[in-house]
């Protein structure tokens, strides 16, 4: 029999997952600072990656990749010693060998000791994938100097390489771990303190409120759910599974086919980490790379995220009008003014985090820290539907905050990796213009490419680890090649986080169809049918300024208006129905007409004579069903 974690070891780690969050909290309150300390950024990050491998080794097993059942075997034990003396070391010595003008034994061995220790700690929290990438990229880093023609690279010592990747500022301990430990951290946090304090029971039941009168209202229910707990979740996985649980068994019931109420959820889970304000964390990291205000990021994903929940909205609705599935029943729809008055605290958080950020331009990560302690404090004052928390639960929000980062936490340092190999080598610069020459001057070819890499090296990552490997690999090419830098980024965003609804490894859609009961492989095609325009609408902004809101508003009302009508008539020819369910022939001509209405304006000589042309046949074929129907003759 397996037996629990003896409990001095529970506690421990509940404590270490907590230190997390609080090491965030002291350093963006600049506690440090006003207790004596100069700590270099550098350092606070190798302190708390030291925390998050301690943890790692001691909380999760080795074989199961889960929380640990059973005591701590001593090699893990040592393990932990190793990963937080190691990173101790780092953070106390920073200052002094980062500049050092050679290799100091000591130095030389943190780093060949830290290496397998953050490749074994992201094994175990994010699973192969990302580990089998660090890997091929340490190979890649010493082999550079053979890459055939433009991709050649620079010869580098396996010692210069392993010390440049732990002690150069912009490897290991750079950005990505950076943004992590603090602004990551701190929007989790926020995360979880409304979810504690019943902001998720809210959040579904006001989509219950807003959409249950509807045909097809349990879809949509999951739609806006999903939309809405995205807002505080940074992972398609935590918010298929926590909105899921409720809506796919109501979609069910309701007469949706289980593999078509997995679609959906898992699409619509998907959506909730591209919609503004938070973008499963990634509108921050966006900005950071970009060096914009964040306000612009968002700004920017706003018309993008509209159009794919318009989409998603109109697909359901038409799914629902095929197969007669009606609304929610009355009894089980909440009066929306009941839910609004149990839970209108819940919008407190959020004014007080956009009021700080935008405002009062307040660091991000200070914010999010304002706004949870509103949370908290609404949650004990308030609670939500008799649902209060007690003080002491202040604890499990830290603790519960720590466990929820650790798979990115070890994620970001080999992220940090990916980029100090592509730097000390020179293949940054080198694979960009091997994939500018590759599409032979093309920006059409080079997108296609582009996103057929996002989607395989996005395969079974987080939201942000995703974001942060492609803006180091992929989107240079992009913008070198004369593309926007604001609509590469997002381009590679969205592709990345296709992989959550692509086979073969559609970690969303095989969440969902876990929940469904329904076949892996079916629920995840399925997706791809319901998420068809996340495949399409990043081609589009980068060729449309007017989608990202850089255009006269006028343009950018006629381009948002046509690509809407254009995703209805799509739509229907994917669903089969408009008025009545249509023959393949129908469906095909509808399925042209929305193609030719697509392009925006100017994209391509014809494009306005396409878009002309696509109107007309989809208001022909509108109502001429829409006559033959109220004729009651038979599609044809």
């Amino acid at each position: 029999m397996t037996e629990a974690p003896t409990a001095p070891v529970g506690r421990l780690t509940k404590l270490l997952a907590a230190c997390l969050p609080l090491g965030m909290i002291a350093w963006a309150t600049d506690v440090l600072r006003l207790v004596g300390l100069q700590v270099y950024p550098e350092s606070f990050a190798a302190a708390i990656l030291g925390i998050g491998l301690l943890l790692v080794f001691l909380h999760v097993s080795a074989k199961t990749g889960r929380q640990r059942l059973a005591p701590v075997p001593w090699y893990d034990l040592v393990l932990a010693a190793l990963g937080f003396g190691v990173c101790l070391y780092i953070s106390v010595t920073f200052p002094e060998f980062s500049i050092a003008a050679f290799k100091s034994p000591g130095a030389l061995t943190a780093a060949f000791v830290l290496l397998p220790l953050l490749l074994e700690g992201a094994r175990r929290t994010a699973g192969l994938p990302i580990v089998i990438m660090a890997v091929a990229f340490l190979v890649i880093g010493l082999t550079a100097y053979l890459m055939p023609g433009d991709l050649e690279g620079r010869n580098v010592s396996t010692e210069s390489l392993v010390y440049y990747l732990t002690w150069n500022p912009t490897a290991i301990l750079g950005t990505p771990l950076m943004v992590v430990v603090t602004t990551v951290v701190a929007f989790i946090l926020f995360g979880q303190a409304l979810t504690k304090s019943g902001g998720s029971e809210f959040f579904t039941e006001l989509a219950i409120a807003l959409m249950g009168r509807f045909r097809g209202g349990q879809a949509k229910v999951a739609i806006i759910a999903s939309a809405l707990f995205g807002t505080i979740s940074g992972s398609v996985v935590a918010n298929v599974a926590s909105t899921g649980v409720i809506t796919i068994p109501m979609m069910k019931r309701a007469g949706y086919r289980p593999h078509v109420a997995g679609a959906i959820e898992a699409v619509a889970g998907t959506g909730g980490q591209l919609m503004p304000p938070v973008m499963g964390i990634s509108a921050f990291l966006i900005a950071e790379y970009l060096q914009v205000p964040y306000a612009t990021v968002a700004l920017s994903a706003l018309i993008p995220a509209a159009i794919y929940f318009a989409a998603l909205f109109i697909q359901v609705d038409l799914e629902a009008a095929r197969h007669a599935i009606v609304r929610v029943p009355k009894a089980d729809i909440p009066p929306a003014a009941i839910v609004l008055k149990a839970g209108w605290v819940v919008a407190l958080p959020f004014t007080i985090l956009i009021v700080g950020m935008f405002w009062l331009h307040l660091p991000i990560e200070l914010a999010a820290i304002y706004a949870t302690l509103a949370a908290l404090l609404s949650g004990i004052v308030f609670g939500y539907r008799g649902k209060r928390l007690r003080p002491r639960d202040s604890f499990a929000v830290l603790a519960s905050t720590g466990f929820g980062i650790l798979d990115i936490l070890m994620i970001a340092p080999l992220a940090g990796l990916v980029i100090g190999v592509l730097n000390v080598t020179g293949l940054g610069f080198t694979l960009a213009l091997s994939l500018i020459s590759l599409a032979a001057g093309s920006a059409l070819l080079l997108l296609i490419m582009t996103g057929i890499v996002s989607i395989i090296l996005g395969m079974g990552m987080p939201t942000v680890g995703v974001y942060i490997l492609l803006a180091a690999l992929v989107a240079p090419a992009l913008i070198n090649a004369g593309i926007d830098p604001m609509a590469a980024h997002l381009f590679i965003f969205y592709y990345g986080m296709l992989s959550m609804i692509t086979p073969p490894v559609a970690f969303g859609a095989f969440t969902a169809a876990a929940i469904a009961g329904s076949s892996p492989m079916q629920t995840a095609f399925a997706s791809m049918r319901f998420g068809w325009t996340a495949f399409v609408l990043p081609f589009l902004f980068v060729f449309s300024p007017s989608l990202l809101f850089r255009a006269a508003p006028v343009i950018t009302l006629i381009d948002v208006s046509k690509a809407v009508l254009a995703v209805w008539l799509i739509s229907v020819a994917f669903v089969g129905y408009s008025t009545r369910i249509l023959e393949a022939r129908r469906r095909v001509a509808y399925a042209v007409a929305g193609v030719a209405m697509l392009p925006p304006i100017g994209i391509l000589p014809w494009s306005h004579i396409a878009n002309v042309a696509g109107f007309a046949i989809g208001i022909a074929l509108f109502v001429f069903d829409r006559t033959q129907k109220k004729r009651g003759l038979p599609a044809g």
